[in-house]
């Protein structure tokens, strides 16, 4: 998978704290420098005071303040499956690549195998992995063989059969039914701070699937670029705290 920053609110972390300052100022903000905005914080430059005021925002529960900035991702390569469990979020904005309008008949069943199309998850060739809900441990290199093997060929198969169907007339959005849950598509989403932090609470967790959680761990190096102070603090402070950020 793939996650690339489209586009983002700038200077989110002066919307953050003008926004949070303006709770409290008896003067109009957007008339005053964001040097005046922040007099009264704690901290000898601008930068520190944006650092104290938004650990304070976070540790005292007042997320508001993180709504009002947002950015839009490019994602390339997620699974249906993962597609599934991410857009389940509320306060996010969707728009998933269709299997309707969109078909996949110039791809090599036989590339399938080599990962080209469906993502083929990390128990279909590591002998040591553990999964949540699964039954018994490790296995050998035979049984992970033959295991790999089997997801090899299912997914080739559904491919050729899907295409197949498509040769004989049938509609894209019929044939596709044949296709494994695993088949990538590429997905465009957008959201604010506070509901990226929350989607983290859920999908960063140790408890959440392998995919979307490798997803959301790079949505938030991608976050911690556009929004330094903030995911830093999310970070150090806040994160693993499950549910912290619901809305």
């Amino acid at each position: 998978m793939d996650v690339q920053l489209l586009e983002a609110t700038p200077n989110p972390e002066e919307v953050i704290c003008r926004a949070a300052r303006n709770d409290y100022m008896s003067e109009y903000g957007a008339e005053q420098s964001l040097e005046s905005v922040m007099e009264g914080i704690e901290g000898e430059t601008t930068e520190e005071k944006q650092r104290t005021l938004i650990s304070n925002l976070m540790s005292h529960g007042h997320f508001g303040p993180f709504e009002h900035v947002q950015a839009t991702f490019h994602v390339k390569g997620m699974s249906r499956s993962c597609m599934a469990q991410i857009t389940r979020h509320r306060h996010v904005s969707f728009d998933v690549q269709s299997m309707r309008y969109v078909s996949f008949d110039d791809v090599d069943p036989a590339d399938v195998r080599e990962g080209e199309l469906v993502v083929t998850p990390p128990s279909a060739s590591d002998p040591d992995w553990i999964g949540r809900n699964q039954k018994g441990g490790a296995v050998d290199e035979e049984t992970v063989e033959k295991r790999r093997e089997v997801f090899a060929s299912s997914v080739e198969r559904a491919v050729e059969d899907y295409q197949e169907l498509l040769e004989l007339g049938m509609p894209p959005e019929d044939a596709r039914f044949v296709l494994p849950i695993g088949t990538k598509v590429n997905v465009v989403m957008s959201l604010n701070a506070r509901m990226l932090m929350h989607v983290a609470d859920m999908r960063a967790a140790a408890d959440a699937q392998w995919e979307i959680r490798g997803f959301t761990e790079d949505l938030l190096d991608l976050a911690a670029e556009w929004c330094p102070l903030t995911f830093e603090e999310y970070e150090s402070s806040m994160k693993n705290r499950k549910n912290r950020l619901a809305p």
